[in-house]
């Protein structure tokens, strides 16, 4: 048993880490010191952190952020921000709240702002940056980092464009010129994105640009160089704060904690097992109980976050009731039941990836599903394995002898699946008390039993003859 489950920690492990990029995740921002409230009088800061991949949990955790920032009527809001990027959608989503923002938005680079998080960092008031810290490199790219087609590239140059023109420019008269002077440079946002562009002193054509805190300094990226939040907040000339951490609420770490690749997969083995127990024992019980209760837990923090859609779910409960018509209903093993197998499966897939990928071309999006995929078959088979030898255990586990029937019905001692009373009504005659085509009932000697007929349909009321027995059925023929 403990090797099974370890077998399932290794698939997990291997595949996770291929699937998406969750290195940040690992990061215990717990253990972060903020600093204490140095005057209640003071200006009140309301801090949360962005420190891992841009997708919808951190669009989420924005929103929620700066509504209580506003309910608690903040004066400054202050993202902690470190990331190597993301989805673009979300980062663009991030930006206009930013921009949009009646409170000001400063940005802490903890260590990188990268791609996605560039973007998020320049529509913030001001920025600043800690020692070795860099911002840039926001050429959009897909999953399997290529570089995705030009119409995606075009949509992010005029996006970090327009975030930077969103600041404004100053106007200075020198004589009969006039200069505008922007507080963002649009051309140095753009050459993020475009390697084409050529940055004097700082980058060539070529090559795509990333700051550095002192270069970011030089062309007006960077309010200044600090360490840490409390130097950050005297640099931006607050001497005396309050500070408000933003804190994920209760439902938040336990959608954390069910999305991890590890437990997902044991949801998958409560389904799987529960689904299979159920099938085995007569009635609805228990392991149905078990099995819905892992679909809930495996479905609703996903859907939440808005991996799982509307028609995946519908999938995967459309795929148990062709199944459970292929098994309780049709007879044999045919359409039915490899469709529902399939729909659950695509399910169980589809459900856990970003359907975002599927807007890139080439073979990115089909790597992902298939790394996903094989972990799922690998799954649902181990879970399969477990649950037919946990149920052989059952009957042999001196654990469970006393919730199992242990005792065997022997026929010797009269027990037996029909009823031999029938035996005797070889050779009587009868009537046929409903029409046999061919199957159906007659009634010999005063008493109703299920025949057939041995050739062709018999109509109702006609006489018939009992002529054999076979397999607990009488065979009848008309006289």
């Amino acid at each position: 048993m403990s090797k099974v489950l370890g077998l399932i920690l290794c698939v997990q492990v291997f595949t996770a880490a291929s699937v998406k990029n969750d290195s940040l995740d690992s990061i215990q921002v717990d253990k972060i010191q903020y600093p204490e409230v140095v005057s209640k009088d003071g200006k009140l800061v309301y801090i949360f952190e962005i420190r891992k991949e841009i997708a919808k949990p951190v669009w989420r955790i924005t929103q929620e952020a700066f509504a209580e920032a506003y309910q608690l009527k903040a004066d400054y809001i202050l993202i902690h921000l470190n990331t190597y990027g993301g989805r673009v959608d979300i980062a663009d989503s991030i930006r206009t709240k930013i921009l949009n923002s009646a409170i000001p938005v400063m940005v802490f680079i903890d260590n990188q702002a990268i791609s996605a998080g560039a973007l998020i960092s320049i529509a913030a008031d001001s920025i600043y940056m800690r020692t070795g810290g860099s911002i840039g490199a926001a050429t959009v790219v897909s999953q399997s980092g290529e570089v995705v087609p030009d119409k995606y590239q075009s949509f992010m140059r005029s996006t970090m464009r327009a975030t930077a023109e969103a600041h404004g420019k100053d106007t200075i008269i020198q004589g009969n010129d006039t200069i505008y002077k922007w507080h963002r440079d649009p051309h140095i946002a753009e050459a993020m994105v475009d390697p084409r562009i050529v940055v004097e002193g700082i980058v060539d054509s070529g090559k795509v640009l990333t700051l550095t805190a002192e270069e970011a300094i030089q062309v007006g990226y960077c309010e200044g160089k600090v360490q840490n939040i409390k130097e950050l907040l005297n640099k931006a000339g607050l001497s005396e704060y309050e500070t408000k951490r933003y804190n994920l609420r209760g439902v938040d770490k336990l959608i954390v904690i069910l999305l991890n690749p590890v437990l997902q997969s044991i949801l998958i083995l409560l389904i799987i097992g529960g689904i299979y127990f159920e099938l085995q024992t007569p009635g609805v019980g228990f392991p149905l109980g078990i099995a819905v209760l892992g679909a809930l837990l495996y479905f609703a923090p996903l859907y939440i976050e808005g991996l799982a859609q509307n028609w995946e779910i519908i999938a995967f409960i459309v795929g148990l009731i062709l199944l459970a018509v292929e098994i309780f209903v049709i007879p044999g093993f045919g359409v039915a039941g490899i469709s529902g197998i399939i729909l659950i499966l695509i399910s169980l897939t589809l459900s856990v990836i970003d359907n975002v990928v599927f807007e890139y071309e080439g073979l990115a999006a089909f790597t992902i599903v298939a790394k996903v995929f094989i972990r799922i078959i690998l799954t649902v088979f181990i879970s399969l394995f477990l649950a037919i030898w946990i149920s052989r255990k059952i009957g042999t586990s001196a654990l469970f002898k006393g919730i199992s029937l242990a005792a065997s019905q022997e026929k010797s001692e009269g027990y037996v699946s029909i009823d031999v009373h029938q035996k005797d009504m070889i050779g009587k005659s009868g009537t046929a008390y409903t029409v046999l085509r061919p199957s159906g009932k007659v009634k010999v000697e005063g008493e109703l039993f299920d025949a057939i007929s041995e050739i062709g349909f018999i109509d109702k009321g006609s006489d018939i003859k009992v002529i054999r027995d076979e397999a607990g059925q009488l065979y009848v023929i008309k006289v």
